[in-house]
C-alpha cells in the first residue's frame, strides 16, 4: 500500500467559518462513506459522497481504495475539494473504497490523525474511518499495548506504520490483530468492547464493513447502486451519487459486503438513543433520520418556538443557513412575514490563512452582512439553532442594531446548551457555556437583544417525532445514556498526553505493502 501524503497546496482563499478559533460553535464529528461496486469509479463516487458530507467535518479528508491486491490511502488536511484533484482520483483505481471527512473530537487536528487510518495485518491490510467518539479510549489503549509487538506479528521489512493519537487508531490496531481468525470474526470480538458513539466503515483488500454503536447515537445508512452497495453517514450522500436508500444500519449491527453479497451480524442488543442535535443542527436538512425528515423537524421547531415565545414584530429572519427552516416555521405559525436579513458569504469554508487581529475583530462581518434596506426601522425576530458562548449572537444583534433595527428578538430552536458532549460533538467546556452561568433574561442582556426565547426540551423532542426515551438529550440535561468514566479519563487530548508518538508533528514516510 503506498501511503501517499499529498503536497500542501495551501488555502484556496476561502474564509474560515470560525474566524476566531476561540469562538467555535458546535462542531460536528465526521462524515464516513463506503462503496463496494466492481466496474464503477469508486474513488470518484467516494469523493462526491464526501463532498455531500463535508458539513460534518472540515479539518481533513481521505480516501482508501482497494483493487483486490493492495489498499491505497490518500489523505491530507483541508476540505475534500482541497485534498483531491482529478489526477489524484484517477490514480485511485479499484472496486472498493472508503472515505472520511474529519472534525477532531479525540486527538489533535494533525495529518497523523487524518483518516482513513491504515494498518497491515498478517494476511493483508485494513483501512478504517470513524464518525463519533469513544469514551473508553484509556481501556482500548491498554488493550493495544498488550498486543504482541510488530516483531511477533508481522515483519514489514519497511519503515514504521503511522502513529495516531485518536480512538480510531486504537480500534484499527485492535482489528488488525487477528492471527488466528478472520477480520470479520475479529470485529465481532472487538465491537462489543467499545463504549460511546461510533459509526465505522472499514475494509481489507476484498471486503467492505460497516458498524454502528448499540445506541445508534450517530446516523448511518445503507444504499444500493446498480452494481454495488454504499454506506454513508447521511442519506443525502446516497442521493448525490444516485444510490437508492435501502435502510438505516441498525444500532448494534455490523454489515459485511463482498463478492458473495451482503450479510449482517448483531454484535449487541440495540438501545436506541439517537442524538437530538442531528435534528437541530448537525445533519443536512435534506437528510432523513429514523424515518423523520430533518428539514420538517426544524420547521416544526420554529412553529413550536412561535407558540411558546410569540412577539409582535415586522419581520422574521434566519441566521443562514442553519436557522432558515426554523425561521420559516416561526413565520408560518406567527403570521409575521419571513425575509432575508443577512447575506452570507457563499465561499465561507476552511482556510490555512490565519486572520490578523484587526480582521479577527471584524468577526462575523466576514461571514455575514446585514441587509440594511430590509432591517431599518423594523422590529426583527432573528432565529438561530443554538447559543454556545454567545459571542456570535452578540455580533449579530449589534449588526442588526447598526443596520437600523428598532427591536431585536432572538429565538433559538434548541434549549440552553449546558453540558458538553462526549459522543462526537465538540462543544465548548462546561465553564464556557453561557447558559451555565446566566438565565435567559441575563443572556438576552448579554447579547444585546430585547428578548430571548429558547424552545422547550419537550417542544424540541416532539418536533422530531421520536419517543423521548430513544433520544440522547445529554447536552441539555446532563443525563448521559452511556455512563462516563472518571473526568480525568476523558478529553480531546487524552491520548496526546499519555502516548509518546515518535512521528507526532512530522511528515510520515511512504510505506509499501509487501
Amino acid at each position: 500500500m503506498p501511503f501517499i501524503s499529498s503536497a500542501r497546496r495551501g488555502g484556496d482563499g476561502r474564509l474560515t467559518t470560525a474566524l476566531d478559533p476561540q469562538d467555535q460553535g458546535p462542531q460536528d464529528a465526521c462524515g464516513v462513506f463506503g462503496v463496494w461496486a466492481p466496474g464503477e469509479d469508486v474513488a470518484k463516487l467516494t469523493y462526491f459522497g464526501l463532498y455531500a458530507l463535508q458539513h460534518r467535518g472540515q479539518e481533513s479528508a481521505g480516501i482508501a481504495v482497494s483493487n483486490g491486491r493492495q489498499i491505497l490511502v490518500y489523505k491530507d488536511m483541508g476540505l475534500v475539494s482541497q485534498v483531491f484533484d482529478e489526477t489524484t482520483l484517477d490514480s485511485l483505481k479499484g472496486h472498493l473504497a472508503i472515505g472520511h471527512s474529519r472534525y477532531s473530537t479525540t486527538g489533535a487536528s494533525t495529518w497523523q490523525n487524518a483518516q482513513p487510518t491504515f494498518r497491515p495485518t498478517v494476511d493483508g491490510s485494513i483501512a478504517l474511518g470513524h464518525n463519533g467518539n469513544l469514551i473508553n479510549s484509556h481501556e482500548l489503549r491498554e488493550m493495544v499495548e498488550a498486543l504482541p509487538g510488530p516483531d511477533d506479528e508481522l515483519d514489514l521489512h519497511q519503515r514504521p506504520v503511522e502513529h495516531s493519537t485518536n480512538d480510531t487508531g486504537l480500534v484499527t490496531a485492535l482489528l488488525a490483530h487477528h492471527p488466528d481468525s478472520t477480520l470479520e470474526q475479529r470485529a465481532l470480538e472487538v465491537l462489543p468492547l467499545l463504549r460511546g458513539a461510533f459509526c465505522f466503515v472499514w475494509m481489507n483488500e476484498n471486503t467492505l464493513y460497516a458498524a454502528r454503536d448499540p445506541q445508534g447515537i450517530r446516523p448511518l445508512v445503507l444504499g444500493r447502486l446498480d452494481r454495488g452497495w454504499v454506506v454513508a453517514s447521511e442519506d443525502a450522500a446516497l442521493a448525490t451519487i444516485g444510490a437508492s436508500v435501502v435502510r438505516e444500519v441498525e444500532p448494534g449491527e455490523m454489515i459485511v459486503i463482498d463478492e458473495n453479497g451482503l450479510r449482517s451480524h448483531r454484535f449487541a442488543e440495540p438501545d436506541r438513543k439517537g442524538c437530538v442535535f442531528e435534528y437541530v443542527y448537525l445533519a443536512r436538512p435534506d437528510a432523513t433520520i429514523s424515518g423523520r425528515s430533518v428539514h420538517e423537524s426544524r420547521v416544526e421547531m420554529g412553529r413550536q418556538l412561535a407558540r411558546e415565545y410569540p412577539v409582535e414584530a415586522d419581520l422574521v429572519i434566519p441566521v443562514p443557513e442553519s436557522g432558515t427552516p426554523a425561521a420559516a416555521g416561526y413565520a408560518e405559525e406567527s403570521g409575521i412575514p419571513f425575509g432575508q436579513g443577512f447575506v452570507k458569504n457563499a465561499y465561507v469554508g476552511r482556510t490555512f490563512i490565519q486572520p490578523s487581529q484587526t480582521l479577527r475583530q471584524l468577526g462575523i462581518r466576514l461571514k455575514l452582512n446585514a441587509l440594511e434596506h430590509m432591517i431599518r426601522g423594523k422590529r426583527i425576530v432573528v432565529v438561530d439553532d443554538s447559543i454556545v458562548r454567545g459571542n456570535t449572537q452578540r455580533a449579530q444583534v449589534r449588526m442588526l442594531r447598526e443596520a437600523g433595527a428598532r427591536e431585536v428578538h432572538v429565538r433559538i430552536s434548541s434549549p440552553p446548551v449546558k453540558w458538553p458532549c462526549f459522543y462526537g460533538i465538540d462543544f465548548a467546556t462546561r465553564a464556557e457555556l453561557i447558559a451555565n452561568g446566566l438565565s435567559p433574561e441575563e443572556i438576552a442582556a448579554s447579547v444585546g437583544a430585547d428578548t430571548l426565547g429558547y424552545i422547550s426540551l419537550d417542544g424540541m423532542i416532539q418536533s422530531t417525532k421520536q419517543p423521548a426515551e430513544r433520544i440522547c438529550q445529554a447536552c441539555f440535561t446532563g443525563e448521559y445514556p452511556v455512563p462516563l468514566p472518571d473526568e480525568n479519563l476523558l478529553g480531546k487530548h487524552l491520548l496526546e498526553t499519555t502516548l509518546s508518538s515518535p512521528t507526532l508533528g512530522k511528515a510520515l514516510p511512504v510505506l509499501n505493502n509487501p
